[in-house]
């Protein structure tokens, strides 16, 4: 992807749609749009899934507290949003079969009728799914659990439930979005703020809105003929930007995590505690060679800088303590991150831990500014279609082109296989760690990168001792993915949230091409 080369296009060419916001909400609707063939423009304040999108608990589901509620309440909106989530859960696993993985989770039980409670509760959910299970759920003994986690404390243990979902690199996957929709004729482009919106003057609708781009310092407009709104948790300021008299829908809770060394779960199976003393769920995840704790669900405020601060922390390792052998503590934290969830208002009196994460799509009817809110990343995709088809019937008045994003492979995932490490470690005289990593991280590209370390070994050096990143990814983020700062670089490589220490000696070595 080529910045200067997209910004052409938004600066001289009239588009059928402009999306507003390129996490993987946004992202996929330039993608739902450009397969069906319309002229399709994405900007992006800042860059491609700096927020939300990059911040989640890294998984594909259906939502197992989400089941639990629709059971207890016969909440039949919850159930409707696990089914749908556990049908995407199987799409997602083969667009994106680089950025994806089926993930085994263990359930700890302290009793036999927790065991049954849970196992219940997982065949209920295989049963939701049909044929789109991963595989079935089962109860296991205390001595076949251990098999799975040995770090896990079993002084209380009776049984577990074991049950499937699927894990993704979400950052990744956001930016394999943007990537294909390129390819199909979107112009994308990141680091472009919206200032202000153009109406036209006989209907109100709005028009054209004015840009500014931070890198090169300039401001301009972008014309479209319907403009969608896809900043998650800032869609309100989008909404009221384009039609002041507009009342807020959006509330933000806050996701937080931790990041601990492999060793305190050495495994790939990661565990789910079902339910914490203030009645939420964790997870612990075997994460490119870490373990990831999180999440919290907690009231926020809205800001562009969400972290996790010393309560989520001490929250998170209080919770880890309570179910592993080693004893984690402040210093043993790796790296935190911390993402808002965009979370529909039922009413300001309820509890952010019970608002349905479905997804609404609004079309304000004086300027059709179209506004797609809530959701999960599991269901972006049919987030995707439900905004696309809206327009081609609320706006256009007219049948809408087939969605045909269920079968389109992703950047990167076509004719994918990890085992081609070992023609990629023969050829390029790499070891296995790197090899893998570059294909689990660029799918078919890897060989793109390792093409560059011919004329320049150094370039296959290690970034950092600790960490399986070379040199030779940074230019190739720079030159193909449309890094436009070392931030950006960090984030393409994602060693941000996993290292904090690596983070910032790979900051030093990137910011040597953006001087």
């Amino acid at each position: 992807m080529n910045r200067n080369e997209n910004l052409a296009k938004l600066k001289t060419e009239h588009f059928d749609i402009c999306i507003i916001g390129a996490g993987a909400t946004g992202a996929g609707c330039a993608l739902d749009a450009a397969s069906r063939g319309l002229k399709v423009c994405l900007i992006e304040k800042d860059d491609f899934a700096s927020q939300t999108s990059s911040k989640s608990t890294k998984l594909i589901h259906g939502g197992v507290r989400y089941l639990e509620q629709a059971v207890k309440k016969l909440d039949w909106a919850q159930f409707q949003m696990v089914s749908k989530a556990l049908k995407e859960r199987t799409t997602l696993l083969e667009i994106a079969p680089h950025l994806t993985r089926p993930l085994a989770l263990v359930t700890p039980c302290k009793n036999l009728f927790e065991a049954i409670y849970y196992g219940i509760g997982m065949k209920i959910y295989d049963f939701i799914a049909g044929s789109h299970t991963i595989s079935p759920a089962k109860v296991l003994s205390k001595k076949s659990t251990e098999k799975l986690i040995p770090e896990l404390k079993t002084n209380e243990l009776s049984h577990s439930v074991l049950y499937y979902d699927g894990q993704l690199d979400d950052a990744r996957f956001c930016l394999a979005l943007v990537q294909t929709a390129e390819k199909l004729g979107a112009a994308v482009a990141n680091h472009l703020e919206v200032r202000r919106f153009s109406k036209r003057e006989n209907s109100g609708r709005l028009k054209s809105v004015e840009v500014f781009d931070s890198i090169n310092n300039e401001a301009f407009n972008i014309e479209a003929k319907v403009f969608i709104n896809a900043t998650g948790p800032f869609a309100d300021h989008i909404r009221i930007m384009a039609n002041s008299k507009l009342q807020p829908r959006m509330r933000v809770s806050k996701g937080a995590h931790i990041v601990l060394e492999r060793e305190y779960m050495a495994g790939e199976t990661a565990m789910l505690i079902p339910k914490t003393d203030d009645g939420r769920v964790i997870f612990m995840i075997p994460w490119q060679n870490n373990v990831l704790v999180g999440t919290t669900d907690t009231e926020d405020t809205l800001n562009e800088n969400s972290e996790a601060d010393q309560n989520d922390i001490t929250y998170l390792i209080d919770y880890a303590n309570r179910y592993l052998q080693k004893k984690v503590t402040e210093s043993d934290v790796k790296a935190t991150f911390a993402g808002q969830r965009p979370l529909l208002q039922a009413s300001f009196s309820s509890d952010t831990k019970s608002l349905v994460r479905d997804h609404e799509v609004e079309v304000d009817r004086k300027t059709k500014l179209v506004s797609i809110m809530g959701g999960k990343w599991t269901t972006y995709r049919l987030m995707a279609k439900d905004t696309i088809d809206h327009i081609y019937q609320e706006i256009w008045e007219k049948k809408p082109v087939p969605c045909q994003t269920d079968k389109q492979m992703l950047h990167g995932g076509e004719g994918y296989n990890l085992d081609q490490w070992k023609t990629l470690s023969n050829k390029y005289a790499v070891n296995e760690e790197v090899a893998k990593h570059l294909l689990k991280k660029y799918g078919i590209y890897a060989n793109v990168i390792l093409e560059k370390t011919i004329e320049k070994p150094e370039l296959k050096n290690k970034l950092t001792q600790n960490q399986p990143y070379i040199k030779a990814e940074i230019p190739y983020v720079i030159e193909q993915e449309m890094a436009s700062n070392s931030e950006d670089v960090l984030r393409r490589l994602g060693v941000k949230f996993i290292d904090k220490n690596a983070a910032e000696v790979i900051r030093v070595e990137a910011e040597r091409y953006f001087e």
